[in-house]
């Protein structure tokens, strides 16, 4: 009875050193992965910061170095986002296996918060009396401020606007203010949203269908229809500050002229059409007229196109 005991205790002793070995083992090989993914991370860091040296000291010479630029940093976020996750694995198991150092990663440098963002000042309540002694003979000597930054979701409204009608007992007329401007004559959407919808479909390049799908998660039900329709009015309500803008750069008796390609989606494929750009930029000779930037789209890069928009034009061009 007591060997049979003896064996037991030598298998039992015999397996829990097995599982320190193993626990050692995986920890070694996720600090092995943790290291080869933040090594990746710095080599890709290094490889945008080498294109955007070049970029800088040559210029932007042709659309494939920015291509370039945009692809590396893809492969960068990814790398960065698996790296975190190798090293937080790391950590996990090194606290597992009390023999192996934790694995320590750089992490990269993030800038301080702006100082234009709002601060809301939040105190933990402190104790009333020593922690040690238990004393209320305590006094504040400092404090530890720590810095997290926060989001408010977006928040739909309706806004009601009453206007009070009222008759006259000596005349019986009634009067009643003026209807509010809108943007969009008669329209049901406020400027802050059809700013939003614009900016979201031609600088952030989603598509209307996709915002159409991300607002009926947040509630509230347009279709699109809707939003192409108010993409269209916006378009007209913009007319004339596109018309002032055109014509300030166009008076300008030195324009730097370029056209680069944009993604076009079409039936069967993406086609490769054209944005035609005009600055006027005085700076450089002590010229006092502000920039100005003029944009023109087409689906192709025929000549026809710069010819029309600066059919009225003369002076230098510098393309």
């Amino acid at each position: 009875m007591s060997d049979a005991a003896s064996e037991i205790a030598r298998l039992s002793t015999a397996l829990a050193a097995q599982t320190a070995r193993a626990q050692a083992a995986e920890a070694e090989l996720a600090q092995a992965r943790a290291l080869a993914s933040c090594t990746d991370a710095m080599i890709q860091e290094l490889k945008l910061e080498i294109a955007k040296l070049r970029r800088d000291k040559y210029g932007i010479s042709s659309e494939r170095r920015t291509r370039l630029i945009d692809q590396l940093e893809l492969q960068l976020e990814e790398l960065e986002a698996a790296a975190t996750e190798d090293a937080l694995a790391a950590e996990q198991a090194a606290d597992k296996a009390s023999a192996v150092r934790a694995f320590t990663r750089r992490k990269p440098v993030r800038k301080p918060f702006p100082d234009h963002l709002p601060r809301e000042r939040v105190v933990v309540e402190a104790p009333a009396a020593c922690t040690c002694c238990g004393s209320d003979r305590i006094v504040k000597m400092g404090e530890d401020v720590t810095e997290t930054l926060e989001v408010i979701p977006r928040q739909w409204k309706v806004i009601q606007t009453v206007r009070e009608k009222f008759t006259c007992r000596a005349c019986e007329k009634i009067s009643q203010p003026p209807a509010p401007f809108h943007v969009i004559p008669r329209g049901w959407a406020g400027p802050q949203l059809i700013a939003m919808i614009a900016f979201d479909k031609y600088g952030q390049h989603q598509p209307l269908n996709r915002q159409s799908e991300r607002i009926a998660r947040e509630g509230v039900d347009l279709s699109l229809s809707t939003l192409a329709d108010l993409i269209g009015h916006a378009c007209v309500a913009l007319t004339p500050i596109h018309a002032l803008i055109a014509r300030h750069v166009l008076d300008a008796g030195r324009l730097h002229g370029d056209d680069t390609t944009v993604p076009l989606l079409a039936r069967g494929g993406a086609k490769t059409a054209r944005l035609w750009t005009y600055v006027r930029d005085d700076r450089p000779w002590d010229g006092g007229a502000p920039p100005a930037a003029l944009f023109h789209f087409s689906t192709d890069r025929r000549k026809e196109h710069p010819t029309r928009h600066l059919a009225e034009w003369h002076g230098v061009l510098q393309s």
